[in-house]
């Protein structure tokens, strides 16, 4: 019994021999020669570069506006800039606040135009001033954005477009201010909102709502309360009073308000084609630049400057360059329509100024004027953006 138990024992010894792997480490008594080492040194040291390939490359995703205004909002500090973004593109609200923050700073020029007496020019000269300094800005600003100059090939006849509409629209309005009292002018140039939406709807085939007609229509019934008297806005021509009103001024007048509609409604077009409203500035200030002054050079009327008035000439240039931008920014991200009513927002504007300031006496028509202006512009906020279906 014990010899046989012996040998089982051994037997199954010899069996897990069989089985199991033995690795011996036997240590060399010799040092080590070089090419034990040549062997090594490349398993531990990379001299040279690791090979690239699709697998190991990353590619940027291109980020979306708001991730990007996010960004923006966060590295910067400063307040008033992290407000300029959030109105530019961080919120729903962005094309109706551009509207109104291109309104508060048309009315902040005429505010500075009655405010700081300077020199009387020209208007084919100050004109041609702006449209200078507009173009300059908008250069630099495509430069500095790597933007093509002249937009994308496939925008570029609407930048055309918007280009020609908007100089005779220039054009026009300059020659209907020289022409008729100033109150009248601007009537006539407050219904390129009017113009817009219409166009708007045959060109943009967006569709004119009864809430958007009711906000326009209340909007300009209050810039007749504003505007009705001739005597409401100074600087009415002694000529304009002794001819009186001129039925060929007046069609010119209604030219350039429906050129102006229709180039709110290529501008629309193009920004939203390329992604970039300041294209639609750089082309029309660069063809009202060269137009306006073939006006100038015809009518040999040019004065030259006082170092005030220079001065306060390029400032309200650049103001308007940024209504300009901040106007074209709200068109590209809302539709026509929905914020032509809050363009009216600078005659509102500007006449309460002018009663706070006692410069106008107040009055039973300009309070509903200005009423009706503000109800128009608080309910198209508070009904909200339009949702557009892509």
């Amino acid at each position: 019994m014990d010899s046989t138990s012996t040998d089982g024992r051994e037997h199954e010894q010899d069996r897990e021999r069989e089985l199991s792997h033995v690795v011996e480490l036997v240590a060399s008594p010799e040092p080590s020669d070089s090419v034990s080492e040549d062997q090594i040194t490349p398993l531990l040291i990379q001299s040279d570069k690791p090979k690239i390939n699709i697998f190991t490359v990353s590619y940027p995703r291109r980020k979306s506006n708001k991730d990007q205004i996010a960004r923006l909002v966060e590295t910067e500090t400063s307040p008033v800039w992290q407000f300029v973004v959030w109105v530019w593109g961080g919120s729903r609200y962005s094309g109706l606040l551009c509207m109104v923050s291109s309104a508060v700073i048309y009315c902040v020029m005429e505010v500075l135009l009655d405010v700081c007496s300077a020199q009387s020019l020209p208007l084919f000269e100050v004109a041609f001033t702006r449209c200078v300094i507009i173009s300059i800005l908008s250069f630099m600003w495509l430069r500095r954005s790597g933007e093509p100059i002249f937009g994308p090939t496939n925008v570029r006849n609407l930048l055309v477009s918007r280009a020609l509409t908007g100089c005779v629209s220039l054009l026009a309005f300059i020659y209907c201010i020289q022409r008729l009292p100033m109150s009248q002018a601007m009537i006539l140039s407050f219904t390129t909102p009017l113009m817009a939406s219409v166009a708007a709807r045959f060109i943009l085939n967006e569709n004119l709502k009864i809430a958007d007609v009711a906000g326009i229509a209340f909007s300009f019934f209050g810039v007749l309360f504003l505007l009705g008297s001739p005597t409401s806005i100074q600087g009415v021509s002694v000529e304009a009073k002794t001819k009186g009103v001129h039925v060929f001024a007046v069609l010119i007048g209604l030219v350039s308000a429906l050129a102006g509609g229709v180039s709110y409604c290529y501008l629309r077009a193009a920004a939203k084609a390329s992604d970039q409203p300041v294209g639609t500035i750089f082309s029309f200030g660069l063809l009202s630049t060269a137009a306006v002054a073939i006006c100038m050079i015809i009518s040999q009327d040019f004065v030259l400057p006082s170092f005030y008035s220079f001065v306060l000439m390029i400032f309200l240039s650049i103001l308007a360059f940024f209504a300009e931008l901040f106007l074209a920014r709200g068109l590209q991200l809302e539709k026509t329509s929905k914020v032509a009513n809050i363009q009216y927002l600078e005659v509102a504007l500007y006449q309460l100024w002018g009663m706070g300031s006692l410069r106008y006496t107040l009055s039973f028509g300009k309070v509903v004027g200005c009423i009706l202006v503000f109800v128009s512009a608080c309910c198209t906020m508070y009904f909200g953006p339009e949702k557009e279906m892509e």
